[in-house]
């Protein structure tokens, strides 16, 4: 039997459902979303196979014409095709780069002599991406985000918390560390409002400002002791509100939200009726955007055109100079210095940089997230960033947690690349040669909405 979700967001006082799954005679009784007043969802145990359902919402049979709808001889019905889930092969989610990939379809004869020491690029048939499937894309997924709601990004369970802001910065960098979290809401007290957030890009600054500091035979730092103060120091020259969203929100809010201000994330924030302390009651995040369009659209994906293309016919991702693009795909060595990392990362507004080894063939990524392994036993005041290289620094983080970031080729679809995203761990997909590793390019979360979301308003 598989966990189904069942939800109705059109309203109602008593919303029931019924289907082929309870004999048309027995009726599940639907509960209201935490935080919406409109959003009424069930969760039922189906054996695989196409089900069909209808929802009784105050004593009207009714059907959800955002659903899959069949209409047959009995009537009209939504439908839901319930599979058996599939266990994702290891081989597709790296976590410490050395694992050996099998691509469908490669030849291996083609590279028999290993990697391309020319630093070649294979050539690759690619299909012509047309305007028009970007804007049917485009149009479609506008309408779809239109119609859901921020709840349907909220897990049925989980953990979501905020940080006092009277926090130390080291205790709050060890509190994200164990809790595997980049980003953190910050709570203050005084003004009983979520006052802003807490990212590792601020870890990675508090480092570098530790390391000056040194230099100089200074302590200034300790000024900045508590978040808050941290925080004050740093919006000095800059000072803009909090980006936040509400329950009842769509989809297409916080798509805008996340890419209009250029920030990874969103808190979700729920003021109870009568109530001035507002209630935090999610993080939303572009993977869990991806997420949604991954399983609304996995049996229907001819609906958005550009999902069935090749990753080679899009314009989308970072590239090496060899394969070209806008923008040109930055690499590191094995002994490159944490200070050098650090200083590309934040120079070039990019999120991770692939690791290679004399051949260009992938070793690892190095992400501004692992940043946040410095905090684990206070490692980070004996590190020295213009000492220790990334390939030590790497050693710190801890891999087996979850995947840090997938791989793929140039002949994968779009979609694939989507299901690799959706994975909450993995934020970036690299682009290698089939057989021998030979990085290609690099595509995030960030490239894929701006290519099909470019024109979200």
């Amino acid at each position: 039997m598989v966990h189904t979700h069942f939800v109705w967001s059109h309203g109602g006082n008593q919303v029931f459902l019924c289907g082929d799954f309870t004999g048309w005679i027995r009726y599940h009784q639907m509960v209201t979303v935490e935080g919406s007043l409109t959003t009424f969802m069930t969760i039922c145990d189906l054996p695989p196979g196409l089900h069909k359902f209808k929802f009784f919402v105050d004593g009207v049979w009714r059907i959800d014409e955002m659903q899959p709808i069949v209409e047959d001889e009995y009537g009209v019905n939504n439908i839901v095709v319930v599979e058996q889930p599939a266990l994702i092969p290891q081989i597709y989610s790296i976590n410490d780069g050395q694992s050996i990939m099998h691509i469908d379809g490669y030849n291996d004869r083609n590279h028999a002599d290993g990697a391309s020491p020319s630093g070649s690029v294979p050539n690759e048939l690619e299909v012509e991406i047309t305007g028009d499937d970007i804007e049917t894309t485009t149009r479609r997924l506008f309408k779809h985000f239109s119609i859901y709601k921020v709840y349907d990004l909220i897990p049925d369970s989980g953990k979501v918390f905020a940080l006092d802001d009277n926090m130390t910065v080291e205790e709050a960098f060890l509190v994200m560390h164990e809790e595997g979290v980049a980003v953190a809401p910050l709570w203050n007290a005084a003004n009983i409002q979520i006052s802003g957030v807490l990212t590792a890009s601020d870890f990675i600054m508090f480092l570098i400002e530790l390391q000056r500091n040194r230099a100089m035979a200074t302590n200034n730092v300790n000024q900045f002791s508590t978040i808050s103060a941290w925080k004050e120091g740093k919006l000095q020259l800059q000072r803009r509100p909090l980006v936040q969203i509400h329950p009842d929100d769509s989809l297409n809010k916080v798509a805008v939200g996340i890419l209009g201000n250029h920030i990874s994330s969103i808190p979700v924030l729920y003021v109870p009726e009568g109530s001035a302390c507002p209630q935090l009651l999610h993080v939303a995040y572009l993977s869990g955007l991806l997420e949604h369009i991954h399983r609304h659209f996995e049996h229907r994906i001819a609906y958005l055109p550009l999902l069935q293309r090749s990753i080679a016919a899009l314009p989308i991702g970072t590239w090496i100079r060899e394969v070209g693009g806008a923008r040109e795909l930055k690499t590191v060595p094995t002994n490159c210095l944490l200070n050098d990392a650090y200083r590309l990362l934040i120079d070039e507004h990019i999120s991770s940089v692939p690791v290679v080894d004399d051949k260009r063939a992938l070793v690892d990524v190095f992400c501004r997230s692992d940043v946040l392994s410095l905090a684990k036993n206070n490692a980070y005041r004996h590190v020295q960033l213009d000492q220790t290289t990334i390939s030590q620094a790497l050693q710190l983080v801890d891999t087996n947690t979850h995947g840090r970031y997938a791989i793929c080729t140039r002949s994968d679809t779009l979609y694939r690349v989507i299901g690799l995203l959706s994975d909450p761990g993995i934020r970036r997909v690299v682009v290698v040669e089939a057989g021998t590793r030979y990085v290609l390019g690099l595509i995030t979360l960030r490239d894929v909405f701006s290519l099909i979301f470019r024109d979200f308003s």
